[in-house]
């Protein structure tokens, strides 16, 4: 039995979108995966990023979930250590209050912004550190079994959000596995610390109240394309515009230019991001997949396409959910 395939969608601001193209492209998607038989789609907490809108990640649930039926939808993930526990308890019950048995939420440490933004979110760079007390006072909030006496989130108190640990090292494998929730795994950018954390997990996996069994959902990048040469060239589109958000620092390159730094050691920490990624015409992506589900022991694969073009992105899910298969809910 195939494994059930989800997405992360990044919400990208393509070359010449706005923030509302960006925003319309991911309820298109929402809109289309339900239809094709997607498991759910997550969307990532970022700041400070000019080519990414989903910082707000509760409010972009919101508006998607008021335009599907079905689909599973959640944030993969909030970045907890920017947020009061509570807050983000009273989020994602508002959200599965109004959208019964559609909402999840994943929980990562990391910032998902540089210092100079972590200054202007207030948050304390120490605050990382109380991640795991954090992620407990949350989930007594969600199932009504508060960690504070006298403090309940309204919403949000009894609605057990499901919670998943996000992680690309072995912290959030320990964690995960102590804790006996679900564990995603960064693998479409993070890719190095798969096997051993993925191991790590299920070795020391803790049932739970959740979750009685360890259940791993891998990361993936994923360009389907109607032949090999056309996928290739929207994934040559992707790392060169990856070169231009981490080495561009508000410069621009062309193509040449772009290319040369991907041949630099600079450019080769980017190429690594991209180590998993299968790239191909639907066949070769299924082969693939099939392959790093087993590598990576993986109970769920979430892909992300890097496809720049817009209509290349949304096409590389529709032959993606063709040709394994996927049958609407």
């Amino acid at each position: 039995m195939a494994l059930p395939l989800s997405i992360l969608d990044l919400a990208h601001i393509g070359e010449g979108e706005t923030v509302s193209d960006s925003l319309a492209a991911s309820v298109t998607l929402a809109q289309r995966a339900e239809g094709w038989g997607f498991e759910r789609i997550w969307y990532a907490e970022h700041h400070n990023m000019p080519v990414i809108a989903s910082s707000a990640t509760s409010v972009l649930i919101a508006h998607v979930a008021a335009h599907t039926q079905k689909i599973r939808l959640g944030a993969g993930g909030v970045m907890l250590p920017n947020h009061a526990p509570l807050t983000i308890a009273e989020q994602y019950g508002t959200l599965e209050t109004l959208h019964p048995g559609r909402i999840d939420l994943g929980l990562g440490r990391a910032p998902g912004s540089d210092q100079a933004t972590m200054r202007a979110m207030r948050r304390n760079p120490a605050s990382a550190d109380t991640f795991p007390q954090d992620v407990l006072e949350l989930q007594g909030y969600l199932t009504g079994e508060t960690r504070i006496p006298g403090v309940d989130a309204t919403p949000g108190k009894g609605t057990n959000v499901p919670l998943y640990i996000l992680g690309s090292s072995l912290f959030g494998a320990q964690l995960a596995a102590m804790l006996g929730l679900p564990y995603a795994f960064a693998s479409h950018f993070a890719p190095n610390a798969l096997e051993e954390a993925v191991a790590l997990y299920r070795r020391d996996f803790k049932p739970s109240a959740q979750l009685d069994r360890p259940y791993v959902i891998a990361g993936v990048n994923v360009i389907a394309a109607d032949t090999k040469d056309a996928a290739e060239e929207q994934f040559l589109a992707a790392k060169r515009s990856r070169v231009g958000l981490f080495v561009g620092r508000g410069r621009t390159f062309t193509p040449e230019e772009a290319d040369e730094i991907l041949r630099s050691p600079g450019g080769q920490q980017i190429l690594q991001m991209t180590k998993y990624s299968a790239i191909g015409t639907p066949a070769e992506v299924k082969d693939y997949l099939d392959d790093f589900a087993k590598h990576a022991q993986a109970d769920e694969l979430i892909v992300a396409s890097p496809a720049t073009d817009r209509q290349a992105w949304l096409r590389s899910f529709e032959l993606l959910a063709d040709v394994r298969g996927l049958i609407p809910a």
